[in-house]
């Protein structure tokens, strides 16, 4: 297979990127405001991802949002409310906005440590159900032994699986890719799998699962960036990016809005192609916002 850092002509400079994360990491009290902090809130998949989760807790997470505009009118929706593929079509029968998406993780989500076939079926049987959003896990039983190729195809054949689930149902299905990077560890490891996910048809590469001890990372997060704009200088396609896993502070989440600020540039800052995976960021951005303590969700 292509040697892909060579292809895009990428090399993660680390010491480089760690000082303009310092300087970024300098800089975030003085660019926080409420609209970035709403800008943040738009781009939330909301997450419920438990063991424990049951009809009626996500049907209660469901409920929050749907009441969320009546208390906060000012503020805008969550991106998407993200469930386990089994809910999603509870989420998409509760919802009362239609452009509150539904966002499933398929493919064996953590792990993907199944069957190829399995991990295709659920993809397709959560595009059934009702997902407008799927995201998927990166093969790192064959990324880390080295078959590049055999962990792009199953993105493929994934991506083609779902365009063919929703084709008769008149949808565009937002595919993500999990790229797991406190595994990969290494900026080089992390930028071959993130031109990996994106060739082979990722709408979104995400750092993290958020089931693992190191989720996203700013380093993670930079290098991720760098390798969609090289990547959308080469093919002019637009990518967008997600953190995941930890992010629980205003602080964090603005961080995460001035790292694709300033490798991606503002046409990033959307939430077509920024979104931060969270569970409890909700409150700590309305509580930052309305400067006292929110516990809404």
């Amino acid at each position: 297979m292509t040697n892909l850092l060579e292809k895009y002509g990428y090399a993660p400079e680390k010491d480089a990127i760690s000082h303009n994360l310092e300087l970024i990491a300098a800089s975030l009290e003085k660019v926080v405001t409420p609209e970035i902090l709403k800008d943040c809130f738009s781009a939330m998949d909301l997450t419920t991802l438990s063991t424990t989760d049951t009809v009626q807790s996500v049907g209660k997470l469901v409920g929050k949002v749907n009441a969320f505009p009546a208390q906060y009118p000012d503020f805008p929706l969550p991106a998407s409310v993200c469930v386990y593929p089994n809910f999603a079509g509870l989420v998409k029968e509760q919802k009362a906005d239609p452009d509150l998406h539904v966002t499933a993780v398929s493919s064996c989500f953590p792990t993907a440590q199944s069957f190829l076939e399995v991990k295709v079926r659920e993809c397709e049987l959560a595009v059934a159900a009702g997902a407008d959003e799927i995201d998927i896990v990166l093969s790192l039983n064959k990324f880390l032994a080295g078959d590049l190729e055999g962990a792009g195809a199953e993105i493929a054949e994934m991506r083609a699986a779902i365009d063919a689930a929703a084709a008769p149902l008149g949808k565009k299905i937002v595919l993500k890719v999990i790229l797991e990077t406190g595994i990969l560890v290494s900026p080089e490891k992390i930028a071959e799998a993130s031109f990996l996910a994106m060739e082979n048809g990722a709408d979104f590469i995400k750092t993290s699962t958020g089931k693992v001890e190191v989720n996203a990372t700013p380093m993670s997060a930079y290098i991720m960036c760098e390798c969609i704009r090289l990547y959308y200088e080469k093919t002019g396609r637009k990518v967008g990016f997600k953190a995941a896993g930890g992010i629980s502070s205003a602080l964090d989440a603005v961080g995460y809005w001035s790292i694709v600020s300033t490798v991606l540039g503002k046409e990033w800052l959307d939430k077509s192609l920024f979104r931060l995976g969270v569970s409890r960021l909700a409150n700590a951005l309305l509580s930052a916002v309305e400067q006292k303590t929110v516990a809404f969700f």
